[in-house]
């Protein structure tokens, strides 16, 4: 055998094996691809599996979170006896604030339309705890203030507190 021959027969071989393999490949791409994907998919399951906790809990603080800063609430347990207008504005808007920093990660675990909600409502209740506190005179007390809030949230057809708390539970409904 002359070494012309060796070669041709090792490239037909060579060729032989490269094209059983592409044949082998094309059988089993399918079942690989399959194999690949199934294994992603479970992944993510049990990543969605873990996240589900977190994101109920989120929702959970923010209803909380409405309900602290709701002025029938707020300005209940923050009142004192003999507080100042001026004082109680102070109590009222620091905890608006420090409650909204307390919660402030749970943006991560809730769609964003929620949390503009959230934001939005925080902020709504101090403009109007500031708008109630210009329409007073200097020598009133913190029951005024409280007084003048909680008739201006007797006017508001429909409570802006439940509002968000409602669209939360709806947000909630639509993690199952």
């Amino acid at each position: 055998m002359n070494v012309k021959q060796i070669l041709i027969d090792l490239i037909v071989l060579s060729f032989g094996i490269f094209g059983a393999l592409m044949a082998f490949y094309y059988v089993v791409k399918g079942e690989i691809e399959q194999f690949f994907d199934l294994k992603t998919s479970e992944r993510n399951k049990e990543s969605r599996a873990a996240l589900l906790p977190l994101r109920l809990q989120a929702h959970e603080r923010l209803i909380i979170f409405v309900e602290r800063i709701n002025p029938a609430n707020l300005l209940l347990r923050l009142h004192q006896q003999g507080i100042g207008v001026k004082e109680l504005q102070s109590l009222v808007i620091n905890d608006v604030k420090s409650e909204f920093q307390h919660n402030i990660a749970q943006q991560l675990y809730v769609n964003s339309t929620s949390w503009n909600v959230i934001r939005k409502l925080k902020d709504d209740t101090i403009g109007m705890i500031n708008n109630a506190v210009q329409g007073l005179p200097e020598t009133a007390t913190g029951i005024d203030l409280s007084k003048k809030v909680l008739q201006h949230m007797t006017t508001i057809v429909e409570n802006p507190y439940d509002l968000t708390i409602d669209h939360l539970k709806k947000d909630i409904h639509q993690l199952f």
